[in-house]
């Protein structure tokens, strides 16, 4: 019996879970639950990364008094990232990809180096947040900061070089920002140069299942733990989420729903035809070729509103009225920009549809039921491009928390007139527990993890309707 501990920072709660696996099934046991709400200071959101840090040392404590593990592995969302000086210290706490200050940095960037240079460089989709708007919007406005700069590190390496004292990026992880060469795996170095950015700037990359190293001596004699080993899993929590797609061919698309939906495919090679779709690096060198879609934020953000005026309603249970009201009568694009930062989501909804002379959807009902109409809709459109684009066309796999809004599920294969397969919702923490032990050599690849997956979960199916 091997036990390892997944470590899954998600964008909005984290989460530590046991997983155990007897060489035939991964099982899951949650340890401990958190919060992750942004702080904001001084007109800045920043993610209260040290406290994040307290929860993950919680974890392990947890994991080592339900009977210790073999290794931890840490995944999280992706683009966001610390400075740390030239004596080991992080400069300051990572400043949130919801935060404003690159609403603009995309006009600078273009000013420098062609849009068109930038996605031959990395095929990546162009997203205000991407680390490479963030680390030029701190080269250019925040200069201090930038020359104090040793090293930047990617937020899961982070919590590794907290753990370990290892400063290396991940590869997956790393491609989400928009400065990796996907046909090498490595920086993509010519773009770097032409922004002016320092290369010492930028450590050095390692594959999925590298080892940190084991925890320091001073983390062990902390928590009371012994010296496992930190490795180095598809550390970007989508890339974890396609490790445990349960399919034995290659012919599939995935959604991987939850805050954001990223709706993709897996290939071989990157594919630079179309800017809208982004070529983020997988597990093996794999390329997750993906579009990145608003997804459950805006029914996350609405239920915060709606919470805050009394309506204290379960995710179940708005889902419910969505399904009393009519389909498809509301339909607006979840992409647009304005439904990118929090704030009050219900109205900026309805202001959705008044801007354009349209009537509004009116009460929690209508809302919701626009939401993940509209959110269903854009699932269509996005695999109707993967299709034209790839050629891939057989069923969808939809894991992440987001498949237990079964409506939504239901909604997709109703819009995509595809099969819809749903599970795992513990997809992230699957893939990134499958890793670990590939690493640890419990596995014997990615093939033989997947058919471990699929063993340990039960699928739901939606079908097309006639």
């Amino acid at each position: 019996m091997k036990k390892v501990l997944a470590i899954d920072f998600g964008a909005t709660s984290g989460r530590a879970m046991l997983c155990s696996y007897n060489g035939e099934k991964i099982e899951i046991e949650e340890l401990h639950r958190f919060d992750n709400s942004p702080v904001q200071i001084g007109g800045v959101l920043y993610w209260d990364i040290l406290r994040l840090y307290h929860e993950l040392k919680t974890g392990i404590v947890k994991a080592k008094l339900k009977g210790g593990f073999d290794s931890i592995g840490i995944d999280t969302w992706g683009v966001d990232f610390a400075l740390i000086d030239k004596n080991g210290k992080m400069l300051s706490n990572p400043v949130h990809y919801r935060d404003r200050r690159t609403e603009h940095m995309q006009e600078e960037v273009f000013a420098k180096v062609s849009k068109e240079e930038i996605y031959a460089a990395t095929g990546i989709q162009f997203l205000d947040f991407n680390t490479i708007y963030q680390l030029m919007y701190i080269k250019d406005h925040c200069p201090d900061e930038y020359e104090r700069a040793d090293k930047f590190i990617m937020i899961p390496d982070l919590f590794a070089y907290f753990l370990t004292g290892k400063q290396v990026c991940e590869r997956t992880i790393a491609s989400t920002g928009q400065l990796v060469d996907p046909r090498t795996g490595d920086w993509a170095w010519n773009l770097i140069d032409k922004l002016g950015l320092k290369r010492s700037l930028f450590p050095e990359i390692a594959d999925s299942g590298y080892t940190y190293g084991n925890l320091s001596d001073e983390i062990c004699a902390e928590l009371q733990v012994a010296p496992v080993p930190v490795i180095a899993v598809s550390c970007h929590d989508t890339a974890s989420a396609v490790v445990s797609v349960p399919s034995e061919e290659k012919n599939f698309a995935y959604i991987s729903c939850g805050t954001w939906s990223l709706l993709g495919t897996e290939l071989d090679a990157p594919l630079f035809t179309c800017p809208d779709y982004t070529n983020e690096i997988g597990y093996g060198r794999t390329i997750r070729y993906l579009q990145n879609i608003m997804g459950l934020w805006i029914i996350n953000e609405s239920k915060r509103t709606w919470d805050k005026q009394g309506f204290s309603l379960g995710y179940g249970e708005i889902a419910a009225l969505a399904e009393k009201e009519e389909g498809g009568k509301f339909i607006f694009d979840v992409n647009d920009d304005e439904f990118m930062y929090p704030g009050n989501m219900p109205e900026k909804v309805r202001n959705w549809f008044i801007a354009r002379g349209l009537t509004p959807p009116e009460g929690i009902g209508q809302i919701a039921r626009a939401i993940y109409d509209s959110i269903a809709e854009c699932y269509r459109i996005a695999t109707e491009g993967l299709i034209k684009l790839t050629g891939k066309k057989s069923a969808i796999h939809m894991i992440g928390g987001g498949i237990n809004a079964t409506l939504l599920c239901r909604l997709t294969a109703q819009a995509t007139k595809l099969p819809v397969y749903a599970g795992p919702s513990e997809a992230t923490v699957m893939g990134n527990a499958a890793v670990q032990l590939i690493a640890l050599k419990a596995i014997e690849n990615l093939q033989a993890a997947r058919k471990v997956i699929k063993n340990s979960v039960s699928l739901k199916e939606y079908l097309p309707q006639a």
